[in-house]
């Protein structure tokens, strides 16, 4: 009895060590399932740099924030390292862990250290290939780009895509995913999001105070050009027409069935 009780405890204590501490927020889990077992949390962290794996923060759900994109650009930037896991509807859990804060962007970013994953049917990691550096890419509320979050691939054919029509996303690999060489993640090229969840990995990050209000318009940042127009009659004619919040509550938020 007391041998099997010895193991017992060894076993406890080697899944405490090789599970992170989590920080869970004000989230009624009892009425929530995480798309991630011990199992699958054990196989991610193996892969994480080792300074961000004792520490994993929920920060997003779609069954406790909602199914928005504004909503989940708003809860993920600015948190530190990621991991995104998400189901499809037909079954497939997959994801990617995003090395760097995720921030509004008109270019892709990132180093090398992020990754794709799938976890079911198969579980697996795909790792850069070194073909490109194409490894984080968010954007949103703009015309001329993209608008949506991505892993991999290039504009338009990612290796992992989450549409800012939220719901809607796209894993494309013909054959691979140049970035990751990865395949088709997803059971459809083309899926419909059932589950969305992410968690920052390691401390929170420093907040650092902006010496200006990033919102100022260029009338704010140069006030001489702003007095020489009052002079000349025209006015601070952009007055009032600041940029737009860019992870405000927008009317593209739409509705997914809860677990």
């Amino acid at each position: 009895m007391g041998q099997g009780t010895s193991q017992l405890d060894k076993h406890q204590e080697a899944l405490r060590l090789l599970t992170p501490h989590f920080e869970l927020g004000k989230v009624l889990w009892s009425r929530i399932q995480s798309l991630l077992d011990t199992t699958s949390i054990i196989f991610l962290n193996n892969y994480i740099p080792v300074e961000l794996r004792t520490k994993w923060r929920f920060v997003f759900a779609t069954a406790v924030h909602g199914a928005g994109f504004s909503g989940l650009v708003r809860e993920i930037t600015k948190k530190g390292p990621t991991v995104l896991v998400l189901r499809d509807k037909h079954g497939h859990v997959f994801g990617g862990f995003a090395s760097h804060s995720w921030q509004l962007h008109h270019a892709f970013y990132g180093d090398d250290q992020s990754f794709l994953f799938q976890l079911k049917p198969n579980i697996s990691i795909y790792h850069p290939s070194g073909y490109n550096t194409n490894f984080m890419y968010l954007n949103h509320g703009q015309q001329t780009m993209p608008n949506g979050l991505g892993m991999g691939g290039q504009f338009e054919f990612f290796g992992l895509w989450i549409d800012s029509y939220f719901g809607k996303g796209h894993s494309k690999a013909k054959p691979k995913c140049v970035t990751f060489n990865s395949p088709q993640l997803s059971f459809e090229e083309d899926f419909e999001i059932e589950f969305l969840e992410v968690w920052a990995l390691g401390g929170e990050p420093a907040k650092v105070s902006p010496t200006k209000n990033d919102s100022d318009s260029i009338l704010d940042k140069d006030p001489g050009a702003k007095a020489m127009l009052s002079l000349i009659g025209r006015g601070p004619v952009s007055e009032g027409l600041r940029e737009k919040d860019a992870t405000a509550s927008s009317p593209e938020e739409h509705t997914l069935p809860l677990m």
